[in-house]
C-alpha cells in the first residue's frame, strides 16, 4: 500500500494552495466581518477550476478524482473555510447529483454554467422537524397536468442566498415503506420558490446560508432528476460525498490552527525563553499533530475507495468524525496558547475555532455518526 501522492497530486495540491494563499486571502477577513459572500471572489473560483471539479470535462469541467477533490477542499479552508464549504455545496450536492443522475439534456443545460460559475448551486434536503433524515420528509411534490408542484420547507440550505439551481428531495410516494423520495432541479427564479435572507451564523460567515420555502411552485416533469421515487440512493450517495467534503474542510482548519500556534510559541517568550521550549506545550502541539496526521489518513483513504468504485460511506463518516473533533480541539488549543490576543477579533485563530464548530454538526451531528457506526458493528439495542 503506497501512501504517497503521486507527482501530479502533489503538483495539484500545491497549485491550489498558492492559488488560495495569494488570491483568496484577502477575502476571508471580509467574508468572516461581514458575513456576506464576496461577488468577486466567484469568478476568481471558477476561473481557477474550482467550481467545476467535479463535473466532467465534456462540460467544461475540471473532472477530477475524489482524491484531489479532498485536497482542493483541504487547501482552500486553509485559507477560507467558508469559502471551502460553498464549494463543497456547490461540486458534491449538486454538481456530482448531475453528473450521477442527470440526463443528456438536464446535464448540457446546467453542467457547463455551474463548472463556469455562472450559477451556484444549492441543494435543499434538511427540513425544520426532521433534519436531514430521508424518511421523515415533509416536502411533498404532486404531478399536476404536465408539471410537478412541490410544496415544503427546506432550512439551513448551504448557497441559498446565492444559487441559481436547487436540487430539492419532496416524497412522491408518501404510501411507500420507507417513502419514496426524488430528487427535483429547480431553478433559482421559479414561481412559488421563495429564499429567506442570509441566517446569521457564528463560523463560516460568508456561506450565504438561508432557509427555503416551496409554495406550488411549479416545475416541469424534466425537472426530475435521476429515476422517480428513487431519490434515497442518490441522497445518500451526494451527502456521503459532501461529508468527505466537510472532513477536508476540517482538515484545512485544523493545518491552519496548527501552523499559526507552531508560528506563535517560537516567537512568545517568558521566563526568558521561548514558550516552545516548554514541555507542556511541546506535548500537546505533537499531540495535535498526530490527531491531525489520524485524520488525514482516514479521508484520504475513504476518497481512495470512492474512486475505486467500492463503498466509502462508512469511511467518510468515520474521516468526518476524526477530522471535525481534530479540528474542534486544535483551534481550542490554539486560542490558549495565543492566549489573550487569540481571543481577539484580529486574530484569525479565533475565526478557525468558530469555523469549526459548524463542521462538527455540518452532515449530521457527531451522535448521529456515533450510532450508524455502532449499528454497523453492533447488534441493534433492544
Amino acid at each position: 500500500m503506497d501512501f504517497a501522492l503521486s507527482a501530479d497530486e502533489a503538483l495539484f495540491r500545491q497549485t491550489v494552495r498558492e492559488f488560495a494563499q495569494t488570491a483568496l486571502t484577502p477575502y476571508a477577513a471580509e467574508a468572516d466581518a461581514t458575513g456576506a459572500f464576496p461577488p468577486a471572489v466567484l469568478r476568481q473560483l471558477a476561473a481557477f477550476g474550482l467550481t467545476g471539479l467535479l463535473v466532467p470535462e465534456a462540460y467544461d469541467g475540471a473532472g477530477v478524482d475524489t482524491l484531489r477533490f479532498v485536497l482542493a477542499l483541504e487547501e482552500v479552508a486553509r485559507v477560507s473555510a467558508a469559502l471551502a464549504a460553498v464549494l463543497n455545496a456547490h461540486n458534491a450536492l449538486v454538481c456530482a447529483a448531475l453528473a450521477q443522475a442527470g440526463t443528456p439534456a438536464q446535464q448540457a443545460r446546467w453542467l457547463p454554467a455551474l463548472a463556469r460559475g455562472d450559477l451556484l448551486g444549492a441543494c435543499g434536503l434538511a427540513e425544520p422537524e426532521g433534519g436531514c433524515d430521508l424518511t421523515r420528509l415533509c416536502t411533498r411534490a404532486v404531478p399536476v397536468g404536465t408539471a410537478w408542484q412541490l410544496d415544503g420547507q427546506k432550512c439551513s440550505v448551504r448557497n441559498g442566498g446565492l444559487a441559481g439551481l436547487y436540487v430539492i428531495y419532496a416524497v412522491t410516494d408518501p404510501a411507500a415503506a420507507p417513502p419514496g423520495v426524488s430528487a427535483f432541479l429547480v431553478a433559482r427564479d421559479t414561481p412559488g420558490l421563495q429564499v429567506g435572507p442570509p441566517l446569521e451564523t457564528m463560523g463560516l460567515r460568508g456561506l450565504a446560508m438561508s432557509d427555503v420555502a416551496l409554495v406550488a411552485c411549479g416545475v416541469p416533469r424534466e425537472a426530475l432528476l435521476g429515476v422517480e421515487h428513487r431519490g434515497h440512493a442518490l441522497a445518500t450517495a451526494t451527502c456521503a460525498l459532501a461529508r468527505l467534503g466537510t472532513a477536508a474542510q476540517a482538515l484545512g482548519i485544523a493545518q491552519s490552527a496548527l501552523d499559526a500556534a507552531l508560528a506563535y510559541v517560537q516567537e512568545r517568550r517568558q521566563f526568558g525563553r521561548p514558550i516552545a521550549q516548554f514541555e507542556g506545550v511541546r506535548w500537546l502541539l505533537a499531540d495535535l499533530h498526530r490527531a491531525l496526521e489520524a485524520a488525514r489518513l482516514l479521508t484520504y483513504r475513504a476518497a481512495w475507495l470512492r474512486d475505486r468504485g467500492q463503498p466509502f460511506a462508512a469511511a467518510a463518516a468515520m474521516a468526518r468524525l476524526q477530522a471535525t473533533e481534530t479540528a474542534t480541539q486544535a483551534t481550542i488549543k490554539a486560542v490558549q496558547l495565543f492566549g489573550g490576543y487569540g481571543y481577539m477579533a484580529e486574530a484569525a485563530v479565533q475565526r478557525h475555532l468558530r469555523d469549526a464548530q459548524m463542521t462538527a454538526i455540518d452532515e449530521g451531528l457527531p451522535g448521529s455518526t456515533r450510532a450508524a457506526l455502532a449499528d454497523a458493528l453492533l447488534p441493534p439495542p433492544p
